[in-house]
C-alpha cells in the first residue's frame, strides 16, 4: 500500500500513516427504511421526510446492528436514533432503520419519543445507553422540547428499561451535552455514566445502580482561548465558546478504578481524573486537585471524539483539523513524539465526527463534512457522509502506538476483572472459493461476519500480523466496497422550521422529574 506523509506537528517530524480504514458505507443523502412506498411518498409530501437535512453524527456498533444518530436540528428528520442491520445483504448506501420504531422517536413526546440523539454507547451488559437532549433546531433556532434524559435499551428485546432525567442541580442554563463515557465494573448493576456539559463546562455522573446523577465543575473543562480558530473542509470558523466534549474511559488500573480522559473541543490539551473520585458523590466538592493535565497533542489538535482499546490501552481520536484519526498509548507521555496519525484522508474524512470500538475490537468511524453542512451548503451530487472500519492492531502498526510484543503477550495472560459478558470469536477465515484457514484462538483482532454477495470476501476472525502477511497478502482481506450509487438528490432551499429561543421550562419552572421505567 502507498505511504502517506503527514506534517503532524510543528514541533516534530513528519510521521507516516498507511491507509487502513477501509469504507463500508457511503451516501450523498441520508434516507430511511418506510414500511410501503405510500408511507413514504406521504411522509415527504407532509414535510415528516426531508432527506437533505440530515446529517449523521453518532455511531456505535453491536453484534449485528451498526446504529447511527441524526440529530434534529431542521425539519424532515423521521428518527433520530437509527440503525443499520449488518446480518443483510450488502448494499453500499443502506437506508437508516428507526430504533426502537417510528413511534419510539416522537418528536416531542418526552415520555416515550426521542428528541435529538447525538451520542450513542453499547456496554457488556447488552444495553444501548441514549442521551436525548430534548431539544429542535441548532443554535441560535433551538427549541427546548424536552428535559435532558438518559434511556437505555435493552438490546436483546429492544425495550427501553429505563429513562432518567437529569436534576436541577445537574443543568444550567447553557448546558449542551455532547457526549457519553461509560464506566462498567464487575457486574451490570455497577455501571457509571459520564457526560460532558459542553457549553456549560461541566461532567455529569451517573450510577445505574443508586438511579442517581450529580455534577461536577472544573477549570479545565473551559475552552482554551487561545485555539478557537478552526480551518475544515476549506472553512475557516471560530468555535471558541466549546468546552469539554470529547471523553472516554480507560482499562481498569491495578487500583481497580478506571480512567476518564478528557478534552475541550477548543483546547489541543488532554485531562485526565479518576473515577474513584468521579463515583463518589462526596467529592463533588473538594477534589480540585484529583484532576490533572495528561499532555498537549499540538498544533491542529482539535478532537471530539476519542476511545479506548480495553487490551491495549490505546487511545483513538479524530483529528478534525487534520481529516485524520489520532492514536496514543496509555502509560508513555503525552507529548507531539508519542501522538500518531493511524490514517488520514483529505476527501473521505472531513470531519470524522465518531469514533468507537466494537467487542471484537474493530474500529468504527463516522465522516459527516458537519462543518460544510453548518456553515455552507452540502454538494448533494457528491459523497458526503462515511463509515470506515479497521480492526484496531491493524491502525496501530508501524506507528508510536504500537505495544511492543511482550506487552500484548502479557495483557493475554490477565482477563480483564470488568469482563461482564464473554465473547466467543469465530476463528477462521472464509472466502468466496471456500478457502478456509485455521487461525490462532490466541489472535487478539477480530473482524467480525457480515453478510455480503457471494464475490466479496469476508474477513471473520482474529488474525495477527504474521498470519495477515502469510495469508491475506493474495487475497483481500477487506470488503471490497463499490463506488456511491445511491438516488442523488438536489439540494432546495429550505423553509426554516417555527422555533423559538424560549428558556428551558423544566428548569424555570422547578418541574424535574426522574422516571424509570
Amino acid at each position: 500500500m502507498a505511504m502517506k506523509i503527514l506534517v503532524l506537528f510543528a514541533l516534530v517530524s513528519a510521521a507516516t500513516a498507511t491507509v487502513k480504514l477501509q469504507e463500508m458505507f457511503s451516501w450523498n443523502v441520508l434516507d430511511w427504511n418506510y414500511p410501503d412506498p405510500y408511507s413514504r411518498q406521504q411522509a415527504i409530501q407532509s414535510g415528516a421526510l426531508m432527506p437533505e437535512n440530515a446529517l449523521p453524527v453518532g455511531i456505535e456498533r453491536w453484534r449485528n446492528k451498526l446504529f447511527v444518530s441524526v440529530p434534529r436540528w431542521k425539519e424532515g428528520i423521521p428518527a433520530t436514533l437509527n440503525y443499520i442491520p449488518l446480518d443483510e445483504p450488502y448494499t453500499p448506501s443502506p437506508k437508516l432503520n428507526p430504533y426502537p420504531s417510528f413511534a419510539g422517536n416522537e418528536l416531542g413526546n418526552c415520555q416515550t419519543g426521542l428528541n435529538t440523539v447525538y451520542r450513542i454507547k453499547a456496554d457488556k451488559c447488552d444495553r444501548l445507553w441514549v442521551l436525548d437532549v430534548g431539544t429542535y433546531g441548532f443554535a441560535p433556532n433551538v427549541t427546548n422540547l424536552c428535559p435532558y434524559s438518559l434511556n437505555v435499551y435493552d438490546l436483546h428485546t429492544d425495550q427501553r428499561i429505563r429513562r432518567y432525567v437529569f436534576r436541577p442541580e445537574d443543568i444550567v442554563p447553557s448546558t449542551f451535552i455532547a457526549n457519553i463515557a461509560l464506566d462498567e465494573g464487575k457486574t451490570c448493576d455497577d455501571t457509571f455514566a459520564y457526560l460532558s456539559d459542553e457549553l456549560g463546562y461541566g461532567l455529569i455522573a451517573y450510577s445505574w445502580e443508586q438511579n442517581k446523577s450529580w455534577r461536577f465543575n472544573h477549570g479545565y473543562f473551559m475552552p482554551d482561548p487561545l485555539v478557537g480558530d478552526f480551518n475544515i473542509g476549506g472553512l475557516n470558523f471560530q468555535w471558541s465558546a466549546e468546552g469539554i466534549f470529547g471523553i472516554t474511559t480507560s482499562p481498569v488500573g491495578v487500583d481497580g478504578y478506571r480512567t476518564l480522559y478528557f478534552s475541550p473541543l477548543a483546547s489541543h490539551t488532554q485531562f485526565a481524573v479518576s473515577t474513584r473520585i468521579l463515583r463518589d458523590e462526596s467529592k463533588v466538592e473538594g477534589s480540585y486537585r484529583d484532576f490533572r493535565v495528561v499532555g498537549v497533542r499540538g498544533d491542529n489538535g482539535h478532537t471530539t471524539s476519542k476511545v479506548i482499546d480495553e487490551l491495549t490501552g490505546i487511545e483513538l481520536f479524530n483529528l478534525i483539523d487534520q481529516n485524520a484519526i489520532g492514536c496514543w498509548r496509555e502509560g508513555v507521555p503525552y507529548k507531539p513524539q508519542n501522538i500518531g496519525v493511524v490514517d488520514k484522508d483529505d476527501v473521505g474524512l472531513i470531519f470524522p465526527s465518531d469514533i468507537k470500538i466494537d467487542a471484537g475490537r474493530n474500529v468504527w468511524v463516522m465522516s459527516d463534512r458537519m462543518p460544510v453542512f453548518l456553515e455552507s451548503t452540502l454538494d448533494y451530487s457528491d459523497i458526503n457522509f462515511r463509515v470506515y472500519t479497521a480492526p484496531v492492531d491493524l491502525l496501530a502498526e508501524q506507528t508510536v502506538c504500537q505495544p511492543p510484543p511482550q506487552f500484548v503477550h502479557a495483557m493475554k495472560q490477565f482477563p480483564q476483572v470488568n469482563k461482564v459478558v464473554p465473547e466467543t470469536p469465530v476463528a477462521y477465515y472464509e472466502y468466496p472459493a471456500g478457502l478456509s484457514v485455521t487461525a490462532n484462538p490466541e489472535t487478539y483482532a477480530v473482524f467480525a461476519p457480515f453478510s455480503t454477495p457471494a464475490t466479496v470476501p469476508r474477513l471473520i476472525a482474529g488474525y495477527s500480523p504474521a498470519q495477515r502477511n502469510n495469508v491475506v497478502s493474495t487475497t483481500p482481506s477487506y470488503i471490497n466496497i463499490p463506488k456511491q450509487t445511491s438516488v442523488t438528490y438536489g439540494s432546495s432551499r429550505l423553509t426554516k422550521p417555527a422555533v423559538s429561543n424560549r428558556g428551558r421550562w423544566w428548569y424555570q419552572k422547578g418541574t424535574y422529574q426522574v422516571y424509570e421505567r
